[in-house]
């Protein structure tokens, strides 16, 4: 049940609540055992007020250290790959408007031969 409301605070104050902390998937901060209240993270131990409210705790995270970290992406398409993907792309990016995305791919498939 507190998986599907994914509450901003939970506190498992219960026998034994170390072991249940692996069950929790949507939860702000989880709060563990008899002498964790959520005051102690509101104003000392923990994340101070920036856990995600309302639910979203099914989606995000609270304000950690790796919010304020950049993280980039890459990606090597090979040709193989471009002949895979290459028209359902050009065919999102048609539906979209696109035009410059879609060509983009249609040119490079062309020199391939793959259209």
């Amino acid at each position: 049940m507190s998986n599907d409301y994914a509450p901003e605070h939970l506190i498992l104050q219960i026998d034994d609540a170390e072991s249940y902390v692996d069950k929790v998937d949507h939860a702000g901060s989880v709060f563990v055992g008899s002498y964790s209240p959520e005051s102690c993270g509101d104003y000392s131990s923990g994340t101070n007020h920036t856990l995600p409210t309302y639910g979203y705790a099914r989606m995000y995270s609270g304000v950690n250290t790796a919010t304020f970290q950049k993280f980039i992406t890459s990606q090597v398409v090979t040709p193989l790959g471009l002949q895979s993907i290459g028209k359902a792309v050009m065919d999102l990016a048609e539906v979209e408007g696109l035009d410059a995305h879609r060509n983009a791919v249609k040119i490079r498939m062309e020199k391939l031969g793959y259209i």
